[in-house]
């Protein structure tokens, strides 16, 4: 199962972690693990290609995380907030879809 923890301050996303492999198919195959990877790099060139910003991101065999950095300005923060926000709709969305091979939970 892939499993997306989105790190919380509040209401506002600091970031998110993904790792596992779903399981729906066989790797190179499976179509959950395409959309959650499609998703999420499309969030981080978003984030740090198109804006410019310096999120953290690391990624370690079947993990990938990214970290927004601090003192985004108004604009900037406001952005991120809403790609993030984006992004864990959907990822919910294809939950809803595939149950049994992503979950998608907040953290404190």
């Amino acid at each position: 199962m892939t499993t997306i923890s989105f790190r919380m301050e509040g209401d506002r996303i600091t970031g998110f972690t993904a790792s596992g492999h779903s399981g729906y198919a066989d790797e190179g195959s499976d179509i959950v693990c395409a959309a959650v990877t499609s998703a999420i790099r499309l969030a981080e060139c978003a984030v740090n290609d198109v804006l410019g910003l310096e999120a953290s991101v690391k990624v370690r065999d079947d993990t990938i995380s990214l970290r927004l950095p601090n003192g985004l300005g108004e604009a900037n923060e406001s952005t991120c907030q809403t790609l993030l926000a984006a992004l864990m709709l959907y990822l919910t969305e294809l939950h809803e879809e595939y149950p049994d091979y992503i979950l998608v939970v907040e953290e404190d």
